[in-house]
């Protein structure tokens, strides 16, 4: 084989193992790079509803905007172009989340203004949030797919912030969207001028207070008005408040949802703070055991084998090594054989 035809196969191996390995270093630094876009991008699309930020610095919104949509496409694209059924990828739950949350973007990029002021559009965007999933799916990959995992605990919690992340984050927007939405400056400016057009046609009486004359917004099921004091979601920051305090003490606090949608989704937030507390429960748990009483998490009781040999009979179906090696890795000490897996994945 050519020294140019080598190094084409060493490239096609490394950019299929980012994508398709979880054993190996560039999958965990790609994914690392996807996570943080992630996270940037989701601070980013909250901050965007808090104003004067988001006019004041709305060309660093776009930028971010831009660059995590890059990746993100590279992510898809690569994903799509790897994947052992391309139909299959497509038309699955991530694939779709995935294609979603580049495609608004990529139409505000082709600068179609027809579809950037539809309602659409803009939940579009929205889906953008849902990556936050993916982002609690990758650690929990890379959890199953840890073979020695220096302090469990630590990548326990790691793993229990990035869900409880997860959960703030798509239930403030959905709380923003929902029920702030009908509150929104453009939602009330919208309302007002219809109010005025209504007006005109059917005067108030001349006894009537100035008050009656300003566009009330209210709950498009229950039909209830939504007074200026319950106006409460006027940015996802401001709906973030909401949802710590739901998660954490299964109640509302100083503010709660009105709408019948909002308090849907201010029921599933409470469902979520249960499993996200006996999570947590678990952690606190077993962080006990091994400080009071001195217990090991490194391998299930009574199976300190079962997980060893399926490590090695992964890797002897991966081709990474032999019958003779791997006969080899299964007689070693448990610190030479997580060192040993370390090199081999590394």
């Amino acid at each position: 084989m050519s020294a140019s035809a080598m190094h084409s196969h060493n490239s096609d191996s490394l950019w299929r193992n980012m994508f398709t390995n979880p054993h190996t270093n560039a999958f965990r630094r790609w994914v690392a790079v996807i996570n943080f876009w992630i996270f940037i991008s989701c601070l980013a699309l909250a901050l965007e509803t808090v104003e004067p930020y988001a006019t004041a610095h709305a060309s660093w919104f776009y930028a971010i905007e831009i660059i995590a949509v890059t990746f993100f496409a590279i992510d898809y694209l690569s994903n799509l172009y790897f994947a052992p059924n391309r139909l299959n990828y497509f038309f699955s739950f991530w694939g779709l989340v995935d294609l979603i949350s580049i495609v608004p973007t990529v139409l505000m990029v082709l600068n179609l203004t027809a579809l950037q002021g539809a309602k659409v559009f803009r939940l579009m965007r929205v889906v953008r949030v849902l990556r936050v999933l993916k982002m609690a799916k990758m650690a929990v990959q890379s959890l199953s797919h840890s073979v020695v995992s220096s302090n469990p605990i630590i990548t326990n919690l790691r793993i229990y912030f990035i869900a409880l992340f997860s959960v703030m984050m798509i239930s403030s927007t959905l709380m923003y969207f929902v029920e702030g939405g009908l509150y929104s400056p453009e939602a009330m400016a919208h309302g007002q001028a219809q109010f005025d057009e209504y007006l005109k046609s059917n005067p108030l009486p001349a006894d009537a207070p100035p008050e009656a004359a300003k566009f009330m917004p209210t709950d498009p099921i229950s039909g209830n008005d939504i007074a200026p004091d319950k106006r409460f979601y006027t940015s996802i920051p401001a709906a973030m408040w909401w949802c710590i305090v739901t998660l954490t003490t299964t109640g509302y606090g100083d503010m709660f949802p009105l709408t019948f949608w909002g308090r849907v989704i201010g029921g599933c937030t409470m469902l979520m703070g249960l499993v996200l507390f006996g999570i947590l429960m678990n952690i606190v748990g077993k962080t006990i055991m091994v400080v009071l009483f001195g217990e090991h998490l490194d391998e299930p009781a009574g199976h300190p084998k079962a997980s060893r040999d399926n490590v090695v009979q992964m890797l002897a179906d991966m081709k990474l090594v032999d019958t003779v090696q791997a006969d080899k890795l299964r007689a070693l000490g448990s610190e030479e054989f997580a060192q040993r897996i370390r090199q081999i994945s590394g």
